[in-house]
């Protein structure tokens, strides 16, 4: 579990889209899987993704027109997965992430924390390799960013996820397994015990 931290417009978001293929690097390379991110096409890096990556944001982007069971199935759905496969697998990782009893409920219906829950359920429900989380507490009270932060840690283990958390929060930070700071265009590594609020 890597975190990435930094000032406001170090490039922390930046370093992640290029990372999970939605953005391209101007100079240098990026491999991924011994996967090298430049000779990919465009369909060739949303398959790479589609396959490899869940991506959590910090606004959840549930759409508001369909359940939570739903918006956890559509990233299935959009593989061509049949609906009763793909609406069971959803409802697997909504009670993962403990909300079966809130799966029929729409995305205004449930709180930012249920949110963000099931955000991640969505982002997971493919069984990626890889997880990639922007600030996935950041519109949280300091006690439900808390109880996401946990999940997502219980989440990396449970499922040997290779997870890239990028957060301002340095409490969080200190209790991933390595952190990457970036500071004026440069990325240093530094060890999580080290930060200082």
């Amino acid at each position: 579990m890597l975190a990435v931290v930094g000032e406001s417009g170090s490039g922390k978001s930046s370093l992640l889209h290029i990372l999970g293929m939605l953005d391209r690097a101007s100079q240098g390379d990026v491999y991924c899987a011994q996967i090298q991110a430049s000779k990919l096409t465009d369909d060739g890096a949303a398959d790479f993704r589609n396959r490899e990556i869940g991506f959590v944001w910090q606004f959840h982007y549930l759409l508001p027109e369909f359940t939570a069971q739903e918006n956890v199935a559509m990233p299935l759905l959009m593989r061509g997965t049949g609906y009763g496969t793909a609406m069971e697998k959803a409802g697997t990782w909504l009670r993962e992430v403990g909300l079966s009893n809130r799966s029929h409920h729409r995305a205004g219906e449930l709180s930012g924390g249920e949110q963000q829950r099931v955000a991640l359920a969505r982002a997971l429900v493919t069984g990626p390799q890889i997880l990639m989380a922007d600030e996935p507490t950041g519109d949280l009270d300091n006690r439900t960013a808390e109880l996401v932060f946990e999940l997502i840690q219980r989440l990396h283990r449970e499922y040997r996820l290779t997870s890239l958390i990028v957060t301002h929060n340095l409490d969080f930070a200190r209790r991933c397994d390595r952190v990457l700071r970036l500071h004026r265009g440069q990325a240093e590594e530094v060890p999580p015990a080290a930060l200082h609020n």
